[in-house]
């Protein structure tokens, strides 16, 4: 039974640290990727008028047709949308120590940024078929349309500003 006063829900805008690595679970048939995502928070101290940088790394993995879409597309360094639930697992090494980790299971992710950062190493055609959409995922909407602010070109595949309306 789930309890209606909780809610498991990660969102997270950030920068591929490499390729997806793919492992195929033949048991289940199905893919799994796991990849880094790099995000940045910047403070600023009034008093020394300095600012300082940090960078987060978080653990992101993808089931099924998504990790597939994963391996196809996405490259070091691009710059996408991640919506998913934090999981935890828990395992012994080799050694018989008891091990646990924290992982962001993606459920869509969606691409940022320019648009010739994609078609640089994409077909952008594909990216925008029915099967993927702008987005991917389960529950991804198809592209244009979906959004107020597609039908009047701001940020749409089809318009040409490619700035984010905010």
């Amino acid at each position: 039974m789930r309890d209606i006063n909780s809610l498991n829900k990660v969102i997270l805008i950030g920068r591929l640290g490499g390729k997806p690595e793919m492992l195929r679970l033949p048991q289940q048939d199905r893919w799994k990727a796991s990849f880094t995502l790099a995000t940045n928070e910047r403070s600023f101290n009034p008093n020394t008028r300095e600012s300082k940088d940090k960078t987060e790394w978080h653990k992101i993995i993808v089931w099924g047709k998504l990790a597939e879409f994963c391996e196809k597309y996405l490259t070091q360094g691009k710059q996408v949308l991640i919506e998913g639930k934090l999981r935890t697992r828990e395992w012994q090494d080799k050694e018989g120590n008891k091990r646990k980790t924290t992982e962001v299971e993606a459920t869509n992710i969606v691409f940022l940024g320019k648009r010739e950062e994609s078609s640089a190493t994409t077909d952008t055609t594909d990216l925008d078929s029915p099967q993927y959409g702008r987005s991917a995922g389960p529950s991804a909407p198809a592209a244009g349309g979906d959004f107020p602010d597609e039908e009047a070109g701001g940020g749409s595949p089809a318009g040409g500003d490619d700035d984010i309306p905010f």
